[in-house]
């Protein structure tokens, strides 16, 4: 029988920690926006971390399904684009340390993983495990950002509004990270940040930006968003050129802040919002701008369409998991 603690070796002594929080972003899910993504990055921005942790990727992912990269140069190949899977350690802009857990969401073995994962949050005495991520919502841009946030325990997330009501959703390691967390005791939570549906394949810097503003009010943890900030402040004027090019797309975005208006009135259910597709009209407003984007040489960012989001096709609007 294989142990949990054969998928992983510990790198390094860990620093000096005190209790500390292990943020949660891992590729290959629902990642509408690169929200998940585009946090993580801007977390490691500017810090030499080295792993702490490392995941054995020759045993959890599969490599034909995700082919790594290998550089070809006239008569060799040159490097190799080796997937990681590791825990860093960081420290916030005040300087207190927090733990990363970035890579390919597994393919295989997640109960193992996850038991994997229970263990070193007892080892390092980790508090709060956090795990981020976007999700496409039939909602325009010109809204504030709706941020979905779930829990082992209720108290963690008090103040947050409640958007969905049970739905069966695919699964993902991250959730079952959090689900069996909880049944072990310990604390645990994630949030999906609210994407608009037209936006989901491209990178939506202000969508990663409201992630990490929420993980660092939980997490007690000063969190960099400069860079983001800036980003953000690019896409909307993209965004906004963009709409000035297309009378049916401002139409189309009118639509949804309607509807958006509407429920967030009170006239109607916050469910509505969310998943299952109750609102069709919503996502055929949403369908249209799409195909627009896709006539603008793959969106307003210049980024790979595909790049974020993969699974989107599979599982339409996604879980807030």
């Amino acid at each position: 029988m294989h142990e949990p603690e054969e998928l992983y070796q510990v790198e390094a002594d860990p620093p000096q920690l005190a209790e500390p929080v292990l943020v949660v972003a891992l590729d290959g899910f629902v990642d509408a926006g690169a929200a998940g993504r585009l946090a993580a990055a801007a977390l490691q921005e500017g810090q030499a971390a080295k792993p702490l942790v490392r995941f054995d990727v020759d045993v959890l992912i599969d490599y034909r399904s995700r082919r790594p990269g290998l550089r070809f140069e006239s008569d060799h190949w040159a490097d190799y684009s080796a997937p990681a899977l590791e825990i860093v350690a960081l420290t916030d802009t005040g300087g207190t340390p927090y733990l990363l857990l970035t890579g390919p969401e597994p393919d295989t073995q997640w109960e193992r993983f996850v038991a994997a994962l229970e263990q070193i949050v007892r080892r390092f005495g980790i508090r709060l495990v956090i795990g981020m991520m976007g999700i496409p919502m039939a909602v325009p841009h010109t809204r504030p950002i709706g941020v979905t946030a779930h829990a082992t325990r209720r108290e963690l997330t008090e103040g947050h509004e409640t958007w969905f009501t049970t739905a069966e959703v695919p699964g993902s390691a991250a959730a079952l990270l959090e689900y069996r967390l909880g049944q072990a005791g310990h604390a645990a939570m994630g949030f999906a940040v609210h994407v608009p549906h037209y936006l989901a394949r491209t990178e939506y810097p202000q969508a990663a930006r409201a992630l990490l503003d929420h993980v660092g009010i939980a997490a007690g943890l000063f969190l960099p968003t400069e860079s983001l900030t800036i980003a953000a402040e690019r896409a909307e004027a993209q965004i906004a050129a963009q709409m000035q090019a297309s009378e049916e797309v401002v139409h189309v975005v009118q639509a949804l802040e309607r509807q958006y208006d509407m429920i967030a009135s009170g006239r109607g259910k916050h469910s509505q919002l969310g998943l299952g597709g109750e609102l069709p009209s919503a996502e055929e407003l949403a369908a249209e701008v799409e195909r627009f984007l896709a006539d603008q040489n793959g969106g307003w960012t210049g980024g790979d369409p595909d790049a974020t989001g993969e699974d989107d096709e599979q599982g339409g609007p996604a879980s807030p998991s």
